[in-house]
């Protein structure tokens, strides 16, 4: 693991207009994420920046209203993810409250059809099928788009992902990345792409005077499904997003959640009325993604779509029943991972884009290789398995980056430079996915890294903490846990509060095999805090006086709630 480096998260501006209703240290962590004034933290759905500014929506809209008149039989085509799945979900809900009467769904099986609108995936549709509406897809899918057409079906394409050099001749694209797409945030995971497209029809179908009086489908309880779909898919929380977020997380904890995710809850052992955004990252996204990763996803869609409590809680076993499996295969995989970097000599002052394959690994669950390796080594990864099992000759590789380093570009480079050796690929600038022959890993390997040698310098291969400062002496209650659990929604590009502050170890004791418990005294007035460290306990004792950076949570134990410091960091002092 490199080292650590602790800097202050620094002020972007100065507060102005709180009054006395939000404390400075608040105030403090609102300047440093670009919130100056409480019309900032108005988190109202009116706020919501207008569908008609998405480009091609108004063509969308006109040809759903069209499909909904005629009766037409459309076939949402969704992803193995988890916004995939909540994206198909709110797709299905929505278009049956608009009148929608012959919608179903497809979800593609990634050993089986790959991602996306793929010509395999076209070929396994119904006969009936005449209109296609991708979710949270589709962008890159030129030839499955190509496919669909040559079976006379009709093809909206709404998606988030960057666009690659060429477009699918689509009936109309919907997606805010889109190179001349005027839409003023391109944070939109592909669940809020659909919710979008959903109220433009309402508008457009309101025009029309589609509705009778006072039957106008209220598609905000949908929202709980676009908060959990944009949370796990780690899209940034901008000011629009943190609206739907809010908006989704105040349905759930007032109890009117959807069953799937209220069963996803209890599942987690998790508490509806005290829900955070860091339960839906954590806790439910995972269970919904371990369907796609090693089953079929259409059980996680399932479980979204049902509307009988039991059934709900059927899904939410059997998915929290894969997840546990998936732990496992995931925990085995990092070992190993972790070995082939320890073995490698010098590996990690050799390489800055690193690549890793192991012919055993499972497809489904090389991504969060990537992401932990990505973690520990603070460098960009790639971690490949064979594409499937009937098919060593290809394989399929999950890219994981770090600030700076824009992964999905970096592809484009190498593919640009090496024509041919990247059979396909996608994705964000944190995160992407490729295909390539097993035999041309090696050349890959190389170029890669070549790439991440280019563009990253020594500064951005220092692994950073960003904290937020000193938390004053007497401030680590239960309230101040409270008031920040709430002060969100927090999440991607809008983190949680991380403080740091020197305390000296008065106790301690080993969790687990390894985690540590500890009891952490504030030397300015004496206080002992309740604190907590995962995944870091290697049969060496704590440092005796340390500078710790952690989060200030809340313990709910046996329904006593306490205030408790996750700890992120330590160093001795």
């Amino acid at each position: 693991m490199r080292p650590l480096q602790l800097r202050r998260r620094p002020l972007l501006g100065e507060p102005a207009g709180w009054g006395d209703a939000v404390p400075s240290i608040l105030q403090r962590i609102y300047a440093a994420r670009g919130v100056f004034g409480p019309e900032q933290t108005e988190h109202r759905l009116a706020r919501l920046l207008t569908p008609q500014q998405l480009g091609g929506m108004q063509q969308a809209v006109a040809l759903l209203a069209q499909a909904i008149r005629d009766d037409v039989s459309i076939i949402i085509a969704g992803d193995y993810d988890c916004d995939g799945a909540t994206g198909a979900a709110v797709a299905m809900r929505g278009l049956r409250l608009l009148g929608a009467r012959r919608v179903d769904y497809v979800v593609p099986n990634r050993f089986v059809h790959g991602y996306g609108l793929t010509p395999e995936l076209v070929a396994s549709l119904p006969a009936h099928a005449q209109l296609i509406v991708t979710v949270d897809n589709g962008v890159a899918s030129v030839a499955g788009v190509a496919a669909a057409k040559a079976r006379g079906m009709q093809v909206i394409v709404t998606d988030h992902h960057l666009p690659g050099e060429y477009l699918p001749a689509a009936d109309v694209i919907v997606n805010p990345n889109l190179h001349d797409d005027g839409f003023p945030s391109k944070a939109l995971a592909g669940v809020g792409v659909m919710f979008y497209v959903l109220l433009a029809l309402r508008a457009y179908m309101r025009e029309q005077g589609s509705f009778a009086a006072n039957t106008e489908p209220d598609l905000s309880s949908l929202l709980d499904l676009v908060a959990l779909g944009t949370v796990a898919d780690l899209v940034p929380l901008d000011f629009n997003n943190r609206i739907l977020v809010e908006a989704g997380m105040k349905r759930l904890r007032g109890g009117r959640g959807c069953a799937g995710i209220v069963a996803l809850i209890e599942a987690s052992q998790r508490s509806v009325s005290t829900l955070c955004t860091s339960d839906l990252g954590y806790a439910l996204g995972p269970r919904l993604n371990a369907a796609g990763r090693l089953e079929d996803m259409r059980l996680g869609v399932e479980c979204l779509l049902t509307d009988d409590p039991s059934q709900a809680r059927h899904y939410a076993e059997l998915l929290s029943s894969i997840n546990r499996e998936r732990r496992d295969l995931q925990a085995s995989m990092v070992a190993e991972a972790e070995s082939m970097v320890a073995s490698a000599a010098n590996v990690d002052a050799q390489l800055v884009g690193v690549s890793l394959f192991e012919p055993s690994w499972h497809a489904g669950v090389v991504g969060l290789v990537a992401s932990k390796l990505k973690e520990r080594l603070h460098r960009p990864v790639i971690a490949f398995a064979p594409a499937g099992e009937d098919d060593p000759d290809h394989l399929r590789g999950s890219a994981r980056s770090i600030p700076g380093f824009h992964i999905r570009d970096a592809l484009a480079v190498v593919d640009a430079r090496h024509p041919g050796l990247i059979e396909r690929f996608g994705g964000h600038a944190m995160a992407a996915g490729l295909s390539l022959r097993t035999q041309d890993y090696p050349r890959f390997a190389a170029a890669f890294d070549t790439v991440a040698r280019e563009w990253l310098n020594e500064e951005q291969l220092q692994a950073v903490l960003y904290t937020d400062g000193e938390m004053p002496a007497g401030a680590l209650t239960l309230d101040m846990a409270r008031l920040l659990r709430f002060a969100g929604p927090w999440g991607q590009a809008f983190p949680e509060p991380v403080f740091d502050n020197r305390f000296e170890c008065f106790s301690w004791r080993p969790m687990g095999e390894r985690h540590l418990r500890l009891s952490l005294r504030d030397p300015r007035d004496d206080s002992l805090h309740d604190a907590v460290m995962f995944n870091v306990y290697d049969g060496q004792p704590p440092p005796t006086v340390m500078r710790a950076a952690y989060e200030l949570t809340i313990n709910d134990w046996q329904g006593r709630e306490s205030p408790r410091l996750l700890l992120r960091h330590m160093e001795p002092l």
